[in-house]
Order: C-alpha cells, then structure tokens, then sequence
C-alpha cells in the first residue's frame, strides 16, 4: 500500500530549503568558456545567494564567494535598497550580482555595499572598504578599470587601485550621474547608466536631472515608526527626467555631449558601442511610445543621424522594448521587430531589411550570436504554452533547428561567442533543471539535474502532485483563451470552490506547461480547485492579441475573466457559488475590477498590492497603454477604480505592504476611505514595513492563511468529506 503524502502548508512553502529544488541565478560562461559561474541560493537559507564556479573540463563544482563568511552585513543605502527593489531582488540577501573580467581571470562582486575581485585559484581582494555604499559596479569592456557610482557621481580606477570621482562636483541634488532614472529601471528594464567603450578608451555616461519631476512624499509605514522619504517620482501625466549622455575618458576629461535632438521629452530606452568602437547606437523613444529611433552617434564629436526608425505595428498599438538585439562585426544589426504583427528576427544591412523569422509563433529571446559559424540561438513561443529553444541562419536561408525537448518549456542562455548552450527546462511534473548543450541542442552535462527523488524537498510530496489540464474557451470576438486547472481529490456527486488565480495585465504569460511552483499545490491540497486563465492583453500571442487593452485598461481583460468564471460555473464538478477571485498588483486592480462590474458573479475578491486610479503610477507604463491623462481623461476615468467602487457587493480582503514604493500605499487609502465614507463593508490586512513584495518564510504562510481564514469566513469552503 502506497503511503499517502503529507499534506503541503503554507507554512512548508515558505520555508527552506526551497520545494522548487535549488534556484541558480545570474548563470554566465567564463570568456575563455571554461568556466561556469552562478549564484546558488543555501537549502538553511533560500534567499541568501553564493558565488559558485564549475570547471566544465574536470566537471567540478566550488564555491568561489561565501557571502555569509566575507559579507559585513552592512546596512545597504536608500538608493540601493530602491534598486534592488526595481530589479525585483529586494528580498535576495549575499550577492545578487557578479561580473567575469575579459580575461577570464576573475569576478567582480558586489556584496554589502563593497566590491570584491574573486579569482578562480579561490583567493579574494577587497576592492572598496568605506562606509558608502557603490551603485552600479562594473569593468570596464577589458578588464583594465573598476566603475561605480557613489554620491551621485561615477567613479573610476585602475583595477587594484586608487577610484575618484569623474563627473562633475558642487552640483545641485537633483542631479545623478552614472545612474539609470526611476522609470528606466522600473519599467524599460534598463538598470545601466554608464557603458564602456570596447577599447576602454572612452565612457558613454547618463546625466539626469530631476528638478522637473514631481515630489511624492511617501510614508514608509514600518512596526515601530514611520520613515517619510520625498521621492522624485513622474506619476502618468507629469514631467518625466531630463536624460543627456556624454562620453568622457576614464579621468573625465575630453567631455562630448551627445546630440539627442531637439525634443527634450523623449526616453534614452538603450545605449550601445559597436564592436569596433566606432559609433554609439542609442535608441531613442517617443513619449508615447509609438516610435523608437536608432541614432548612430559619432563619439568624437557627440553628432548624432537617424539610423533607422521603428514604428508600432499599428496606429493604435505601443512598442515593446527589447533587449533582443545584437549589433555584428561587418557593421549589420540583428533586430527583433513586431512589425508584421508578430515578435521575429530581422537584419538590416546596407540599408535593406531582411527578416530571419517568421509565423504566428512569436519569437522572444534572443539566446546567442556565432558570427563564425553564421548562426543565431533564440527562444520561441511553441504550441502557445511552451518555449522552444531554436537556431536559425543569420542569411536567412534554411528552417530553424529544434534545440529543446518539447516536452518541456525551455529558456536558455550562451557564452558571447556562441559555443556553449545553457538551458532552463521545467515540466509540471518538474521543476526547473539545467543543463550545459553544445550549441546543436546535444546535451554535455547536467548543471542541475533537481531529480524530485530521494533527499529533494518535494519529494515526500511528489505522491500528491496534482498536474494541470489544459483547454481554451472563446473571447467574445472568438479569440481562443488558454487556461489551466488543478483539482482536488474529488467525491463523484460533490461539487467544489474555486481559486481563481489572475494577473491580467500586459506582460506575463500565466497559463504554461512550465513548473507551477507549490504554492497553487497547497491551495489544491486545501480542497480548492485553482484555475487561471490568460485574457487578452497578456503576451506570447502576437500583436493583436495585446492591443485590446489599448487605452482600454480594466475593459476586454476583466469581460475575458467574466467568460472564465461563466464556464467554471458551468462544470458538474463546481460549485458555482463558490467561485473567489485573487490577483496582485495589476491582478489586484483585476479583482477590484471583475467585482465592480459583475455584482454576485464571485463568491469573494482578494486584491492584493492593488492600483486603484492610473493617474497614480509612472508615466512609461501607463501612458504606453492608457496615453496621457491629460488628453485622455475620459478613458483614465474609465479604467480607475474609485468611480464604480460602491459598486463592491460581494465580500472583498485588500492587502497592501505599507512600504509599498512602486503601487504606493495612497492607492489602498484612497478606496479604503471611499468604501468607508459609503459604508460598504469590505476587509483588509495592512503590512507595516513591507513594499510590493509582502513574502518570506513567516510573513508569507500569514497572508496565505489569512486569505483562506477570509474565504471560510464567507462559506467558500471545501464539501464535507464522506
């Protein structure tokens, strides 16, 4: 008789060591590619990252940095701490970051404010030892200098030696140096404000001025006191940054600025050098995002022309920055365009186009170039709930080439020269594993074969393991939506609540075939069935399946959830009254939207960290969707919650971190005082000290637990068993 498994709590969820298996972050081949390097998180301590090294020759592993063991400690700065928020690692403690040298004979790390070179004979230097903390470390292209930036200012120094400041002095405060500006990291992925020549003979470096942008005094909400911080931050409809680049010698002199046009109100959304040093490339985008021009700068005088220019794929469509890109030696760009209303690889060489990619399957990353060999690796959408890793031919001849095992959903990564594979697969009945390939696909060895047998931390779990079915239901335009359901063990005769489980906003594909994590396994294992479904607006699906939420937000998304609902409802196995509904962040705002418009559809709402009114949040996210609210009231009016907020009549739980820096704290007290002040009941739970992200091995099991105390509270409960 097989020995059932054990019940999964919230409790085991949260703890260590982590049920996913060990997590690598920040995998990177040596120059040489001899080398592999990762952060591998401790099983006693899963949010606390060391540098790890594998000899791909001998096939051993060392570690190379002990954070725990050279780590002080130290409190981080506001600036850092802000930082690491954007980057999404505010909760990552050890190092979060490292960088090889070209010559492969070290990595520079960054740990507790400090800098630190780690050779691969195991010895360590301290580069820095102040009490200020360095932002945004890096090597130059070569190897030969050490950069960062520290009061504002970038500083430089040979490697092993004395750093000073190279940017200028006495200026006011509301202008950096050497540092990417608030809606560049949060929201073009862009964390860089300094890039190195190839040649390391010059700097491209970003200068911001901020006087312009409006103060937001935010009241950082902790346990025992409150800290106010006046943070620059440029709500949707307001003055954004002003961003100038300059390009300056390792000791600050020969200063050029560089010619970015007339139009001031422009985004700096990406810099690079060519390989050969002989121009910069910065792709400059319109402030409403429907156009990215690519300047080709001269960097010895700051003169700058019109390369090319990328429009969106449709009058009433945005563009999607991308990193996904790669500029070649004979002088042509590799570039990924949505421009025939999917995301593909195209090359522009002596002035004419020719796509590499084609098909109604988006491509979306581009994995690696071997110039050499004439071939480029990326990943594509596959079947719509996969990716696959592919290489195809950078003259456009011949049919990609199936890297990956489709049955998995794949990811990968190359060293720059494209001679070896690292991919990423997970399964829903495994999680992530990786493994080294050559770039043919052909496996060579595993890095992480995380094996869920024997000692594995979901192991004794793994006879419980419930894996997803998949279907599709139409939109109301006939748009297949995809989604995915977990159930219970059921009784013939009984029927069962629901977890609806949403994001719905831009960006994230929720329904895969990829690992689930064990979270939604421990909802299951409460008697829930959890249910998600991907709505229109969400990625992978192309251009027009994103464009209905164009200054549409809370529209096509929120109807697109009302049909799954409708078709949970019409499962024998359901128990149609008892269907609740949770998101956070844009799922939040979800919540709040779905029980505004369809009063009685949903059991009950949880809205977690929501935006309540879009005039509240930055100008690079909102107004690529929504345009500027001062053109477009109506249409803001429209998608904020606040208006239709008494509408609320089903029982709803708002959870809000009161730290909270990116949907900040004034959206839940703005519909906290609106229901109060219209006495409609509704919940809350409220996290002194915390930001966007309310989770950790203690914090996260109480609001898990207290979301389901809430949906017993209100009869959304599991049948009785037999």
């Amino acid at each position: 008789m097989t020995e059932a498994a054990p019940t999964l709590t919230f409790e085991r969820v949260f703890a260590s060591p982590s049920l996913d298996g060990p997590a690598p972050r920040q995998v990177k081949l040596s120059p040489d590619g001899r080398f592999l390097t990762l952060l591998r998180n401790r099983p006693e301590e899963r949010e606390r990252y060391d540098l790890w090294g594998y000899d791909i020759e001998t096939r051993e592993w060392r570690m190379l940095v002990d954070s725990a063991k050279l780590g002080s400690g130290r409190e981080l700065s506001e600036d850092e701490k802000m930082q690491r928020e954007r980057a999404r690692v505010g909760s990552l403690k050890g190092i979060i970051s490292y960088q090889w040298a070209s010559d492969g004979a070290g990595v520079l790390v960054p740990l507790d404010g400090d800098l630190f070179l780690a050779r691969l004979d195991g010895t360590v230097t301290r580069l820095t030892d102040t009490e200020a903390n360095e932002l945004n470390p890096g090597l130059s292209s070569k190897g030969g200098y050490v950069s960062f930036v520290r009061d504002r200012r970038l500083w430089v120094g040979p490697v092993g030696g004395e750093t000073q400041p190279v940017t200028p002095a006495g200026e006011a405060e509301t202008i950096r140096w050497g540092e990417a500006e608030f809606v560049a990291q949060e929201e073009m992925h862009r964390l860089q404000g300094y890039w190195w020549s190839p040649d390391d003979r010059r700097i491209v470096v970003q200068r911001t001025e901020e006087a312009s942008v409006g103060v937001v005094t935010r009241a950082a909400i902790g346990a025992t006191g409150t800290k106010v911080f006046d943070q620059r931050y440029p709500a949707a409809g307001t003055d954004n940054a002003v961003v100038d680049l300059y390009v300056i010698d390792p000791d600050g002199g020969n200063k050029i600025k560089v010619d970015l046009g007339l139009n001031a109100d422009i985004y700096v959304a990406r810099v690079d050098w060519a390989p050969d040093a002989s121009a910069i490339y910065v792709q400059r985008q319109d402030r409403a995002q429907t156009r990215i021009d690519v300047l080709k700068v001269d960097p010895a005088t700051g003169a700058s022309a019109i390369w090319f220019t990328e429009k969106a794929a449709r009058s009433d469509y945005w563009i999607n920055l991308t990193d996904n890109y790669r500029f070649l030696k004979d002088g042509s760009l590799l570039w990924w365009s949505e421009r025939d209303g999917f995301g593909h690889f195209h090359r522009f060489a002596s002035g004419q186009w020719t796509q590499l990619t084609r098909g109604t399957s988006p491509t979306t990353t581009l994995v690696g170039l071997d110039e050499a060999a004439g071939t480029f690796t990326y990943q594509a959408v596959k079947d719509v709930l996969t990716q696959q890793v592919y290489r195809a031919r950078l003259d456009g001849t011949g049919e990609p080439e199936l890297l990956t095992d489709p049955a998995f959903t794949n990811a990968a990564s190359m060293d720059g020269k494209g001679r070896l594979l690292y991919v990423t697969r997970s399964a829903p009945g495994q999680p992530p594993q990786s493994y080294l390939a050559t770039p043919d696909g052909k496996q060579v060895a595993w890095i992480e074969e995380n094996r869920v047998a024997g000692e594995h931390p979901y192991a004794p779990f793994l006879a419980g393991h419930v894996v997803p079915e998949y279907g599709t239901i139409a939109a109301e335009d006939g748009t297949p939506l995809h989604w995915m359901m977990l159930k219970p063990k059921m009784e013939p005769g009984k029927r069962y609540p629901v977890f609806f489980s949403h994001y719905g906003g831009p960006g994230p594909q929720m329904v895969t075939k990829g690992w689930g994590g064990a979270l939604a396994q421990a909802i299951v294992d409460r008697g829930y069935i959890y249910f998600v479904l991907d709505n229109r607006g969400s990625a992978n699906r192309g251009v027009d399946f994103e464009q209905p939420i164009y200054r549409a937000m809370g529209g096509a998304e929120v109807r697109d959830q009302k049909a799954g609902a409708e078709f949970l409802k019409s499962l024998p196995f359901v128990d149609p009254a008892k269907i609740a509904t949770y998101g956070w962040s844009y799922g939040g705002y979800m919540t709040l939207k779905m029980l505004e418009a369809d009063p009685g559809l949903y059991a009950a709402g949880i809205a977690g960290a929501p935006v309540t009114r879009w005039e509240l949040y930055d100008t690079h996210y909102t107004e690529r969707y929504m345009g500027d609210p001062r053109e477009m009231k109506a249409a803001y009016d429209k998608a904020s919650v606040i208006p239709d907020a008494t509408k609320i009549a089903d029982p709803m739980l708002l959870i809000h971190g009161m730290a909270d820096d990116n949907v900040v704290f004034e959206n839940a007290s703005e519909l906290i005082s609106v229901l109060q002040e219209n006495n409609v009941p509704f919940e809350m739970m409220l996290y002194p000290g915390y930001t966007h992200r309310v989770s950790g091995p203690k914090i996260g099991p109480h609001v898990w637990n207290g979301i389901f105390r809430f949906l017993a509270a209100h009869g959304v409960t599991p049948p009785t068993k037999e």
